[in-house]
């Protein structure tokens, strides 16, 4: 679709929704939201822009029921931003550990910071200068400033996308930003207009609960959806079909090997993830592209006590890695503990609290269990 053809097409649509949805859907909405949207999750029923930031960084890519302990966790290691700011990086990765995404836990650190020194500890109450901040983009300044400040602003994230595509048969293909900058400027256009400060809570929770729990990727619940006699892809029957996206993730695989040595104490040795890079910043096993430059690490006497792991499969969302834990016991012989990689032995006491990648903290937890047991 060229850019002439969405702009004509937007303009269409706006003199659709002058006429119809922009005046029914944001009310029916929000006395859908009031009575039947979620109320019971942790990061609702407030209007601290702390814990609805916190929450808006750990929900994106992530579900709900895994943000759940996350959020409890870091609001008793850190109830208020200027905690987390003062914070170390290390420990702001430790709490992280297993959220994946680990950029979003530095941007989130940053942020932090920024608010703190740059904005006297307050969060800013509008949109364009929340998206100033590290990590803060479009939707996520849109969801605080509305849930938390009530400013007149739409957010678009993947749920968002879903339900507003389908209420307006948005069919053009959301690949090209040419097309989600203009469904963007028709989710502006649906957003209420009277008693802001009330509705503009309830109306984007209301979006975000429909997308989650009726109008869903698949078998959407049109039957018990509030504004489906609005809703396009409902009469044209064919709702699984919206958003439209044509361009897909290419997946690929990668295999890493890591150097899984021990010390009679249990300790572990441990190195600080290079950023940028895989796991960047988190403390890891020594990661090596092939198994040879993992033998050349370790000293020549240690090699022939090295002994394969069971190889097993982590999925990322672009990518699968192979992980190949290659163990070395450095009880009978001291001279395997010198390894020419920088990093340190890490006692069975220390390491649990450190930021680590979600396939080492497993294997490193699963082995402690079978030492234990």
């Amino acid at each position: 679709m060229t850019e002439t053809m969405t702009e004509t097409m937007t303009e269409i649509m706006s003199n659709t929704l002058k006429s119809n949805t922009i005046t029914q859907f944001a009310p029916a909405l929000i006395a859908w939201q009031k009575t039947h949207g979620r109320h019971d999750l942790p990061w609702q029923n407030t209007r601290d822009p702390y814990k609805v930031w916190l929450s808006e960084i750990m929900l994106q890519q992530t579900q709900v029921v895994t943000v759940k302990d996350y959020f409890a966790r870091f609001l008793a290691a850190h109830p208020t931003v200027a905690s987390l700011a003062a914070a170390s990086l290390d420990d702001v990765l430790a709490l992280w550990s297993g959220l994946g995404y680990y950029s979003r836990a530095r941007n989130m650190h940053r942020c932090a910071q920024d608010v703190v020194a740059l904005h006297g500890g307050a969060f800013p109450q509008t949109a364009e200068v929340l998206q100033t901040l590290p990590g803060i983009g479009p939707s996520t300044a849109a969801a605080v400033a509305s849930l938390c400040f009530s400013e007149r602003v739409a957010i678009l994230d993947g749920n968002v996308k879903r339900v507003l595509t389908r209420l307006l048969g948005f069919d053009a293909d959301l690949a090209k930003s040419a097309n989600e900058r203009a469904l963007w400027q028709l989710a502006t256009q649906v957003l209420p207009h009277d008693d802001l400060w009330l509705s503009m809570p309830h109306y984007t929770q209301g979006v975000m609960d429909l997308g989650a729990t009726l109008c869903t990727t698949r078998s959407p619940n049109c039957l018990l959806c509030p504004v489906e006699k609005l809703c396009a892809a409902k009469k044209g029957g064919n709702p699984e079909a919206f958003p439209v996206k044509t361009k897909t993730l290419k997946r690929s695989s990668q295999s890493l090997w890591l150097l899984w040595a021990t010390q009679a104490d249990g300790s572990v040795y441990l190195e600080q993830r290079p950023t940028p890079g895989v796991w960047a910043g988190l403390y890891c096993l020594p990661v090596f592209e092939s198994y040879k430059a993992l033998a050349a690490a370790v000293p020549a006497a240690a090699i022939e006590d090295l002994i394969d792991g069971d190889v097993f499969k982590h999925v990322l969302t672009h990518k699968d890695l192979h992980i190949h834990p290659v163990h070395l016991q450095t009880v009978e012989k001291p001279e395997h503990a010198a390894l020419k990689i920088k990093g340190n032995w890490v006692a069975t006491d220390a390491w649990p609290k450190l930021g680590l990648p979600a396939p080492v903290r497993k294997l490193l937890t699963s082995a402690m269990a079978h030492v234990v047991g």
